[in-house]
């Protein structure tokens, strides 16, 4: 099942996605309430092309991975990590598809990452293992967009990472995928800069989802950013950029000046 977020009429709501978007037979249909507990459909239904498609959930956190691929750990001039590697962008970093990426003049150097967003489903606090993926609603696209520049002087990567329009997310919240062995590509303006499969993550959505719930509560909406292949690279004004997910579907956005 697909769920987006989405407007229509100055409305804002969930939606299941039907059909096909690239045919151009995709519709969209209203549920009554949230995806995050039992739902029914609404007799509301809108052809995709006339709904605006928005951030499929606001998150109160982002939790990212950093280095969970060995290629994209050695291409940074490191060596994979012993653990993972957890920081947060703030919910206000969050953008929908179609929605610019605003480039800060505080960076001179800000780059893609393309990466398999897990949205949770429910409160989750010290999940073991073996039960962690009960606690995923679905998984979606997102480009952890990072001011590289300032990642390298600060230290720490919170500002780096940090800007408002950083973490695009979407177009929808794919349900009941097997995230296993999923391809994930980057294009910017059309050119292939990143392909990976999720086989190849360092430690896999369960392993993350226990060690992260081991540190703090990940409440329904959270997502949990699971690191991204080797290939990142700068992105300019005008520029198109588009993440794509085997199974998921295409987050594009563009890049704007501030």
């Amino acid at each position: 099942m697909r769920i987006a977020r989405f407007s229509v009429a100055e409305q804002v709501a969930f939606g299941v996605v039907d059909g096909d978007p690239d045919a151009g037979t995709a519709s969209v249909t209203a549920l009554k309430g949230h995806p995050f507990g039992p739902f029914e459909l609404s007799t509301a239904r809108f052809p995709l092309g006339d709904v605006r498609l928005l951030a499929p959930v606001l998150p109160s956190k982002v939790v990212a991975i950093g280095k969970n691929y060995a290629d994209h750990a050695r291409e940074m001039g490191s060596e994979p990590p012993a653990e993972p590697v957890v920081f947060l962008k703030p919910s206000t970093s969050v953008v929908g598809p179609g929605d610019p990426i605003v480039l800060p003049r505080l960076s001179d150097e800000v780059h893609h990452e393309a990466e398999l967003a897990v949205v949770i489903g429910r409160l989750s606090r010290e999940v073991p293992v073996e039960r962690a993926l009960e606690t995923v609603l679905g998984y979606t696209c997102a480009n952890d967009v990072t001011a590289r520049d300032l990642q390298r002087t600060d230290g720490q990567w919170t500002r780096a990472k940090g800007f408002d329009s950083f973490c695009p997310l979407g177009p929808w919240v794919v349900t009941g995928l097997d995230a296993a062995d999923l391809a994930v590509e980057c294009r910017v303006d059309g050119e292939l800069r990143q392909h990976g499969r999720t086989r190849d993550l360092l430690r896999g959505v369960a392993e993350l989802i226990s060690y992260v719930t081991a540190v703090m509560t990940l409440l329904p909406g959270d997502v949990l950013l699971t690191g991204t292949p080797a290939g990142v690279g700068p992105l300019h004004a005008g520029a198109q950029v588009a993440v794509t997910i085997e199974g998921i579907g295409t987050l594009t956005n563009r890049v704007v000046a501030a």
